[in-house]
């Protein structure tokens, strides 16, 4: 016969039998506003009926595949908090090699003009705004949804060189009024029959922040050559994409005229973003990103 819970460890004890000991952690640090130091120094808190109620509610929905991310309603990225929820996509670690690349080639200037394309949860936009503070960041997305919650993570963090517009891609600026230094985006870059599309926490996110056309391509051709448009003279674009697209994204590039092409690897020692200059081709690869 179980034991019955009543504190702290006991819950988290048989909440091991469910869920992974690390989420288990985090569901309690959420419904208990603890810290890490918080929960271990209280550990042999009596649980309240309705704290159990809870901690057992969203274990359940941990065990049904429902990522740790949503059910906590934050996750970590850069060096940011972020709120998330089934609007936005769930930041990751890989996209992280984006923002490190984009803040690479903003050190040369005063007062860059950046925009991200397709914010969600505001991830790369807030990155870059919290290390570039004399940058003037514009956020674009599709979702109005998506907006609100990056909009609230803009500022909860205090960041206000953040402007939000709602508009697909380049729809959402005025047309040609605009010019940028650096263009970043994650676009969707998932083939749209690809099979993990319905396994793991990709269940649960935006189908729309995943899935682009037969290829996985559709967007990142969209927002490749429509950049020229909006790039200042030797401005940058930098896209984020799959592992196995990299010599698709660097042909894209240079049939828009790019320069400087440039694919860098994540931590994971795979291809992940692709960047270029604009006008003229020249292709390069690149090994694994510097610290």
């Amino acid at each position: 016969m179980a034991t019955a819970v009543t504190t702290i460890q006991q819950w988290l004890t048989q909440a091991r039998d469910r869920v992974d000991s690390e989420d288990a952690r985090y569901l309690a640090m959420h419904v208990l506003d603890l810290t890490p130091t918080g929960l271990f120094l209280n550990d042999g808190r009596e649980l309240t009926p309705s704290e159990l109620d809870q901690l057992d509610a969203l274990s359940a929905r941990r065990m049904a595949g429902e990522p740790i991310a949503y059910l906590i309603g934050t996750r970590g990225f850069w060096s940011l908090d972020l709120q998330v929820n089934a609007a936005t996509l769930i930041p990751r670690a890989d996209t992280e090699t984006l923002v490190a690349a984009a803040l690479e080639l903003l050190e040369p200037y005063q007062s860059p003009r950046v925009l991200d394309l397709g914010t969600g949860s505001g991830a790369i936009a807030l990155a870059i705004a919290s290390e570039c503070p004399q940058a003037a960041v514009t956020a674009t997305d599709r979702s109005v949804e998506a907006l609100e919650i990056a909009f609230a993570n803009a500022t909860a963090l205090g960041l206000q060189n953040v402007e939000f517009r709602n508009g697909s891609w380049f729809a959402a600026l005025p047309e040609h009024s605009i010019s940028f230094d650096v263009i970043v985006s994650n676009p969707p870059y998932i083939r749209s029959d690809d099979p993990h599309l319905e396994q793991g926490d990709l269940r649960f996110e935006p189908i729309t922040a995943l899935a682009s056309g037969p290829d996985g391509l559709d967007d990142l051709r969209q927002i490749i050559a429509g950049a020229t448009a909006y790039l200042n003279d030797g401005g940058w674009l930098l896209v984020e994409h799959g592992y196995d697209q990299g010599e698709a994204v660097r042909t894209l590039f240079a049939q828009s005229n790019y320069t400087e092409i440039e694919t860098r690897r994540d931590f994971g020692d795979n291809d992940r973003i692709t960047l270029g200059q604009a006008s003229g081709p020249t292709i390069k690869a690149s090994p694994l990103p510097t610290e």
